[in-house]
């Protein structure tokens, strides 16, 4: 049976590692063989993105890396290396205007759009697959709506986000039209509370979707109706 300062450590570590969550693009995960990538290189790219997101460091010491990743000297700058010359990363030089102090940053870009290639290959592979299996007239028309509802909903959400999103954000929203089958409404709602709420970014979005599944809402009248409820606190 546990002790008390047992609980409490796991408790902690627990703790720790919800707060250091790291949002890693799934076909990094899943594709880093195929794309040509080896166990340290794409380690690597996790590594930094988890020094962007948790350690707020934009520009991690080779030291550093060395350290997190147990290499033996040179073997991160090796890795470095090969990853600019292959358009993985890039690195930025900014000039502070006030100082003058130059600082660096790694631009990971080039990973985004290697990954985004990567995906539409494999849709219009699926897309071949398709045809070549004899899919039916009314279920290409279906995939079809679903890429068009997405597409659409990328430029909304671009729209409001003043921004590209990130090939991640777009599988995102690909997932919550495919794979969870929100109605495209329900996501433009779902954006437009997070506006309301001044929390425009897709974690909290998702949330709300989620609540809304939990709760049976399944069209915009039924959000509404929620969110109505929700505001005059008679849930």
């Amino acid at each position: 049976m546990m002790n008390d300062a047992w609980k409490a450590w796991t408790k902690g570590v627990s703790f720790a590692m919800k707060a250091g969550t790291v949002s890693i693009p799934y076909p990094l995960l899943t594709q880093y063989r195929s794309l040509g990538l080896g166990d340290t290189e794409a380690m690597l790219l996790v590594q930094l993105l988890a020094f962007k997101q948790v350690d707020q460091d934009e520009f991690p010491s080779m030291e550093l890396l060395e350290h997190r990743m147990q290499l033996q000297a040179g073997e991160v700058s090796k890795t470095v290396r090969k990853l600019l010359k292959e358009g993985w990363i890039s690195i930025d030089q900014f000039t502070d205007e006030a100082t003058g102090r130059q600082s660096e940053s790694y631009n990971l870009s080039g990973m985004y759009e290697r990954l985004a290639e990567s995906m539409a290959a494999e849709q219009e592979n699926s897309r071949e697959w398709r045809a070549v299996s004899g899919e039916t007239p009314a279920a290409e028309s279906e995939h079809r709506k679903l890429e068009e509802q997405a597409r659409n909903l990328f430029v909304v959400f671009e729209t409001e986000f003043a921004r590209p999103l990130s090939p991640m954000e777009c599988e995102t929203i690909s997932g919550w039209i495919d794979q969870d089958r929100y109605p495209e409404e329900l996501i433009r709602l779902a954006l437009k509370e997070a506006v309301f709420a001044g929390k425009v970014h897709f974690r909290y979005i998702d949330r709300i979707l989620l609540e809304w599944n939990r709760n049976r809402v399944r069209t915009a009248e039924d959000a509404k109706a929620y969110i109505q409820r929700f505001r005059t606190g008679g849930r």
